[in-house]
């Protein structure tokens, strides 16, 4: 466990969490709703500092970023927890539940990324890694300083200050754009449309970014939700590569039907009218 950073002390050893929008007030012995930063009587602590559940060299398409140094190889982490409560979740055994876990330091975890031949850095993925903030701000800082690649695959749901201090060290993210509608943000996620929005507007100027869309049949996959979300990027630059993957039935929405080809397809043409590069 380490002091977490971004947060600020209330009145009755309560505590407000700052580091994403969901401003967490916490009280003593909770934890937030990400369920990784505690209240140790009026100190908040992140429980899942150096804690990792998974640990694999990924291509660097598989994150998705297939337009970051294509035909690499990088070392991707992950701990657990989740600051959303995505009734989808495709990875849900680790970031709505705790796993088996291993520490792992900051210096430790950069050796090992050293040490792989042909790897370009570490990718902070698989469960939501600004929840990890502490842990990868460190990590990152003294990954780059041995000339390393950074990455994160991230949902984006991150208040400003935490933002500008990370991306400095940052060289590539994926952030899942997961709706253009905050009722979907809202109702199925938990969360909030608009946060998201200002990440990917603050990440493009400073990393490269890529976007994916998890494409939910009857949810968030109509040909009218598309078009304006792709023009919203278009504005931004028509350049960011948009990912179109597909839904799966898994966690909370076993029931529902999987996403059809056919259907991924007239997205992504919607999506050409606006963007260069569209991937499913």
């Amino acid at each position: 466990m380490k002091e977490a950073l971004f947060y600020s002390k209330l009145q009755n050893e309560n505590v407000q969490c700052v580091l994403c929008p969901n401003n967490c007030i916490i009280q003593d012995g909770a934890t937030g709703i990400c369920g990784v930063r505690k209240n140790d009587n009026g100190k908040l602590l992140a429980l899942n500092y150096g804690m990792v559940s998974s640990l694999a060299l990924d291509p660097i398409e598989k994150k998705p970023l297939d337009f970051f140094m294509p035909g690499t190889h990088i070392l991707s982490a992950g701990t657990y927890g989740c600051n959303f409560k995505c009734e989808f979740c495709q990875n849900w055994s680790i970031s709505q539940q705790k796993p088996e876990l291993e520490y792992i330091g900051p210096a430790e975890l950069c050796e090992a990324a050293g040490n792989i031949k042909e790897n370009i850095g570490i990718a902070f993925t698989y469960n939501e890694p600004l929840i990890w903030y502490e842990y990868v701000y460190e990590t990152c800082r003294i990954n780059k300083s041995l000339g390393m690649t950074n990455v994160l695959v991230t949902n984006g749901y991150i208040n400003p200050e935490p933002l500008k201090q990370l991306l400095p060290f940052i060289d590539a993210m994926n952030i899942d754009l997961k709706s253009f509608k905050d009722t979907y943000y809202n109702d199925v996620c938990g969360g909030r449309l608009e946060p998201v929005k200002n990440t990917i507007i603050e990440c493009a100027r400073i990393c490269h970014v890529e976007i994916t869309n998890l494409s939910v049949p009857g949810l968030n996959d109509s040909y009218e939700e598309m078009d304006e979300m792709c023009r919203w990027i278009e504005s931004i630059d028509n350049m960011i590569p948009l990912h179109i993957i597909p839904f799966r039935p898994l966690y909370k929405m076993k029931e529902r039907s999987g996403q059809t080809s056919e259907r991924l397809l007239s997205l992504r043409q919607i999506a050409l009218k606006h963007l260069k590069n569209v991937v499913i």
